[in-house]
């Protein structure tokens, strides 16, 4: 119908888009229904029909909350305010791209591109992008994630709207069809025909997502292994949900080193040749160059004849910090750093400080961390290994860049231990999962308390840690130097294709009328037609 014949009551505009929302929260992790974000879009889809354009934001708006609400739950535990602020913000993603939709015909291919520039404006602002919580986390267990290495994580949000839609419209067909049954109404020819056609369109839809997810698993995968790599990731352990600040760098320090004691009694096999130790694990007032520091991990990395690459901030003035990772050979010399790019908005950096500095207490984050500007390509004795740090696995960039340089495998040095539930630790598993997919490569990732993993070139986790244990885990992997799609070309093509995708749904839209347009007119003739009797007004 169209916005001029259709006024839902607020509570029938809030309830299902609010429902889909929490549905699409609940196929990320931690939870991980993957299966829900089908219906979830399907429901959303099915309730911007026939809605004005304000209808459409606000609509668009409630489903957000109940994503982002959800979804970021983590954030309510370091400020109330500020994670208020944020799921409100973020919300705003969904609001625009239902803004965007039509609300008839083409809304469905409409609805897909919006989504996926949405996201795309989710992962670049604000502050540089909060890609926590998206869509396609939910999906990197699911049958959808092998697209990604066809266009990264964007086409597998593109595919969860597509396949929603087509859902959506394939249970309004089935429900138009059964209104005799149910006792409300028949069904004239008009709306037997915009049913079939709606019908067709589900069909054909679906088929297209499922088209383009069975594609992914069979495209280029990175090639095959060059050659096998014996890796330990280190978690040292401990008490985690605490500030950093509440955290002695000494014990972080002490942790790491006692569970890299324990590699050698912990496998039989070979030792490993690489070593990955978590973010921030070494944390000095000065330069790490010429430091006692220095020759101790040097130590280290000579006992166990392996490449030893650390977290290490370095306190570079009374308002700034650097955050690298540093790659120590197994001869002592430390011959490679990368500086981490995508900083922690209110974590690692305040974002205009002196404004936000009368609306909060910044005294949890009392240095900026300087950003870096590398590939994030380590060259070491091992391998070339990229390094995303921590925050930087969410952004599907930091592994492509690092791929193209020359990575052969993909590391990730993270810091979880300030979060007081599996919510954040479990969605960066799902975001390296999607990294290694789309980037063709092996993975390997180290955290202090959890968790720490190992990942293949197809997604699959070969093995992990629990929160909070003291570990080293050890495995192999493998090294390789093919490439995928996405590597070649990025995120160009699918925004391209979504931004051809609402154009085209508004071309839809504006030349034809769907289903339940048919239905409306044929109704309206009927009520219109001279030969129906009329009821005569009493006086």
């Amino acid at each position: 119908m169209s916005p001029e014949r259709r006024r839902p009551r607020p509570g029938a505009l809030s309830g299902p888009a609010l429902v889909a929302g929490v549905g699409l929260a609940l196929s990320l992790p931690p939870w991980g229904f993957w299966v829900l974000a089908g219906p979830a879009a399907a429901l959303l889809w099915w309730r911007l029909g026939g809605l004005r354009a304000w209808q459409r934001l606000w609509a668009g708006w409630l489903a957000g909350l109940g994503l982002f609400a959800t979804g970021l739950w983590w954030s309510l535990s370091f400020n109330v305010y500020g994670g208020i602020a944020l799921v409100v913000v973020e919300a705003m993603a969904l609001a625009l791209a239902c803004l965007v939709v039509p609300p008839g015909r083409g809304r469905g291919v409409a609805l897909a591109g919006a989504m996926v520039l949405a996201e795309a404006l989710r992962d670049r602002w604000p502050f540089g992008g909060l890609p926590l919580g998206g869509v396609a986390l939910g999906q990197a267990a699911g049958p959808l994630a092998g697209a990604a290495r066809l266009g990264g994580p964007l086409l597998v949000v593109g595919l969860v709207w597509l396949a929603g839609t087509g859902l959506g419209a394939l249970a309004l067909a089935l429900a138009q069809r059964l209104r005799p049954v149910l006792g409300r109404g028949r069904v004239g020819p008009a709306m037997r025909r915009g049913t079939f056609r709606l019908a067709v369109a589900g069909t054909a839809t679906l088929a297209a997502a499922a088209a383009l997810a069975g594609s992914g698993e069979g495209a280029p995968d990175g090639g095959p292994a060059r050659a096998s790599l014996r890796v330990a990731a280190v978690q040292g352990g401990g008490v985690r949900g605490l500030r950093k600040s509440e955290v002695s760098p000494a014990s972080v320090l002490a942790a790491a080193r006692s569970a890299t004691a324990e590699i050698p009694a912990h496998d039989g096999g070979s030792p490993p040749r690489l070593v990955v130790w978590p973010e921030d694990v070494v944390s000095l007032d000065g330069a790490l160059a010429h430091s006692p520091a220095e020759a101790t991990l040097g130590g280290i990395a000579r006992r166990l004849h392996a490449t030893l690459t650390v977290g290490v901030t370095e306190t570079l003035s009374a308002r700034a910090f650097r955050n690298e990772i540093v790659a120590v050979a197994p001869d002592g010399r430390v011959v490679g750093s990368y500086e981490k790019v995508h900083r922690v908005p209110f974590g690692e950096y305040v974002p205009d400080r002196a404004f936000f500095s009368h609306l909060a207490n910044l005294s949890a984050v009392p240095l900026d961390a300087v950003p870096g500007h590398g590939d994030g390509v380590l060259r070491t004795p091992a391998a070339p290994l990229g390094a995303m740090v921590s925050f930087e696995v969410f952004f599907a960039d930091r592994g492509r860049v690092a791929t193209r340089a020359g990575a052969q495998l993909l590391i990730v040095p993270t810091n979880t231990a300030s979060y007081a539930t599996s919510q954040v630790p479990t969605q960066e598993i799902a975001a390296a999962r999607l990294q290694a997919i789309a980037e063709g490569r092996d993975l390997v990732q180290a955290s202090p308390t959890g968790f720490s993993a190992l990942v293949d070139h197809r997604g699959a986790v070969l093995a992990h840690t629990s929160l909070g244990v003291r570990q080293a885990l050890v495995g192999d992997v493998s090294l390789r130097r093919g490439d995928t799609l996405y590597e070649r070309f990025g995120d160009l093509p699918v925004l391209i294709a979504a931004a051809l995708g609402v154009l085209a749904g508004w071309g839809a839209y504006l030349t034809g009328a769907d289903a339940s347009d048919v239905a409306w007119r044929a109704r309206r003739r009927r009520l219109q037609s001279p030969d129906r009797p009329r009821r005569l007004r009493s006086r």
